[in-house]
């Protein structure tokens, strides 16, 4: 007995198409198209959610001047909700994954965003040497593996301003090494809040 191959053909078509989604984030109507492939592709993850949630909250002061990095930005749901809330600064997100800076150029056209900017980099690498940020997010993956992760704080904080702030979402398992971490490039380190699977946390370029 053959199987109709029909549903499962009209299935990969459907999948094929952009996935649409609409939030309200830290106050901002936003609205995102994404596909499959990409992280998190059917709603905003948990991870976004809560450090949005610190800025709404204002545990977490943003001014509407500042200029902002979103590193790793996936189809950029943090770095355009940043960019809405600080009209006046400049916005750059960047990723290593070209689907990603091409979803994330559409989403700045989607939400008619002007002072945003994505760029193709692995982690800061691509990003011109003279260019400095107010401040630095980061959802950060858990797989990149430690080496890249102390290359891209050692780059973060070279390219922060004096006072410039570094702010990680981060799965819980990993809250230590970052403390430990950021303790040692930045000498301070705050746990803005702790959820469930992931932790906030802040550090402070001194000078």
């Amino acid at each position: 007995m053959s199987i109709d191959p029909k549903p499962l053909a009209q299935q990969i078509e459907q999948w094929r198409e952009d996935n649409r989604i609409e939030a309200t984030l830290a106050g901002c109507p936003m609205r995102f198209l994404t596909t499959w492939g990409l992280f998190s592709p059917r709603e905003i993850d948990s991870g976004s959610w809560l450090l949005l949630k610190q800025f709404e909250d204002r545990q977490i002061e943003l001014n509407p001047s500042d200029d902002i990095l979103d590193l790793g930005c996936g189809y950029g749901p943090l770095g355009l909700t940043l960019a809405s809330l600080a009209p006046q600064g400049k916005t750059l997100l960047v990723d290593k994954d070209f689907v990603a800076v091409e979803y994330t150029k559409k989403n700045i056209e989607l939400n008619r965003i002007q002072n945003a900017e994505a760029m193709l980099s692995n982690g800061l690498a691509h990003i011109p040497k003279d260019r400095r940020f107010d401040v630095i997010v980061s959802n950060v993956p858990a797989k990149v593996g430690k080496e890249m992760l102390y290359i891209m704080l050692d780059d973060a904080r070279a390219r922060l301003k004096p006072g410039g702030r570094i702010v990680l979402v981060t799965i819980s398992g990993l809250r230590e090494f970052f403390k430990r971490t950021l303790v040692e490039m930045f000498g301070n380190y705050e746990k803005v809040k702790q959820g469930k699977d992931y932790t906030v946390s802040l550090a402070i370029k001194q000078n």
